[in-house]
């Protein structure tokens, strides 16, 4: 039985797509084996959102024909859409970018049979949504859905939406088969994401509350969590419309990126801080002690000591539940590359470190908060030290004394920095 490999770089929308394309090739009779081992088959999806990333990309292909000179390697993902000549490496048969993924497995039996490289890269405008499916999500009892796919934000710093292409959605109907399948194969939260989730439905005539909605309605799912949303979309009638979803869990990405108008302004965002203010504001009107979590980009073109305050005090006033930093990363042929003030990478490196401490303190208060209270956790895997350990809606992590797949009402006691400690108050949910 031929075997095949995946390693993917980014996203969780890149691990959705790995995932299908391995299904594919197991469909197909090939063995899955972890890429540290020897494989016939190797398949990369790559990331370009950060230079490091492009770099990672490049150095695994490389070594990968150094050390299996012998397998076949394929190039999926955005920097395979970006720049396939760059990963058209020794070693490489097959490149198929962000679309055509459904078809992996016939492209590259012919890139074997030709035996040459086959670069299967197509154009992104007017493409469909390409409904990809995948049976098999992480711990076995939560699955990730992408329901949308392309941006046409235009970020001043991004390239996605130039490798993702236009906005494109599932269409609700194959959005509710896919929702019934899940729960019928026992998963019981589903993960709506997208690359930019906001816009789902657009051309469609319908929303992300359709798409939450038709969720909702499916007999078996218990939890739905959403994706990064965009702090614009949050509306007084969006978080009423939320919190009439039972099944949601109160756990809110929204981007962020800066704390400072000024550089908010040249990232070319679509909001101030003080909207962003007001939408977190909004979200904990609707939803008792909700997380808010976001993202946020360090040392930005022209961004000075003061701004950088700005952000670190914004960071504090809104309280996050948890943080992801970022260094700013020059892309070629995006606006903010060719801002005057590009900030040195000592300078981004220990501003980053600095925003980092603070998610870190914030992340530690938050979980703390929740000492004393009664929540509901869906334990995933069995803790190293007896029982198990899962997560609440809010998605905090819990060690409690219970079996991986259970749902159970816990009482939160010590906490462990952002590990919380429970007891169980009640029987499995089902």
């Amino acid at each position: 039985m031929p075997t095949i490999a995946v390693h993917t770089l980014g996203c969780k929308v890149n691990q959705y797509d790995s995932e299908a394309m391995l299904e594919s090739f197991e469909k197909a009779g090939y063995e899955s084996v972890p890429f540290d081992q020897d494989a016939d088959v190797y398949l990369v999806n790559t990331c370009t959102v950060t230079g490091t990333g492009d770099q990672k990309s490049l150095k695994l292909i490389r070594r990968l024909n150094r050390e299996h000179p012998d397998a076949g390697i394929i190039v999926a993902g955005c920097l395979a859409q970006r720049d396939a000549e760059k990963v058209a490496l020794p070693g490489v048969k097959l490149i198929v970018g962000v679309q055509r993924r459904s078809e992996v497995v016939a492209l590259y039996q012919e890139a074997v049979r030709r035996g040459a490289l086959i670069d299967a890269i197509a154009p992104l405008k007017d493409a469909p949504f390409e409904t990809l499916f995948v049976s098999r999500h992480e711990g076995k009892t939560r699955a990730t859905m992408k329901i949308q796919e392309g941006c046409d934000r235009y970020c001043a710093y991004c390239v996605i939406p130039y490798v993702r292409g236009p906005v494109r959605s599932m269409p609700l109907e194959a959005l509710r088969a896919e929702a019934r399948r899940l729960a019928e194969s026992g998963y019981r939260e589903i993960v709506l994401t997208g690359i930019h989730l906001a816009s789902y439905g657009r051309g469609m005539d319908e929303t992300l509350l359709d798409a939450i909605r038709a969720v909702q309605e499916t007999p078996g799912v218990m939890r739905i969590r959403l994706g990064s949303l965009e702090p614009k979309v949050v509306t007084e009638e969006f978080a009423r419309e939320l919190s009439g979803f039972d099944k949601l869990c109160p756990q809110f990405h929204l981007s962020l990126q800066s704390g400072s108008d000024g550089v908010l302004k040249r990232m070319h965002r679509r909001y101030t801080a003080d909207e962003y203010r007001q939408a977190a504001d909004t979200l904990r009107a609707y939803f008792e002690n909700p997380a808010i979590t976001t993202d946020v980009i360090a040392g930005f073109p022209g961004e000075t000591d003061e701004e950088h305050a700005e952000t670190e005090a914004f960071l504090r006033k809104i309280g996050f539940a948890r943080i992801h930093v970022f260094p700013y990363s020059r892309r070629s042929g995006t606006v903010a590359d060719r801002l005057p003030g590009q900030v040195p990478e000592e300078v981004k490196k220990n501003r980053a470190n600095k925003l980092i401490e603070i998610g870190n303190q914030l992340e530690i208060a938050y979980v703390q908060s929740l000492k004393g209270a009664e929540k509901e956790v869906l334990f995933e895997t069995a803790s190293p030290d007896g029982g198990a350990e899962g997560y609440t809606r809010e998605y905090v992590r819990v060690r409690a004394d219970a079996r991986p797949g259970e749902i159970r009402r816990v009482r939160i006691g010590e906490t462990q920095g952002t590990l919380a400690v429970g007891t169980i108050l009640s029987e499995e949910r089902r």
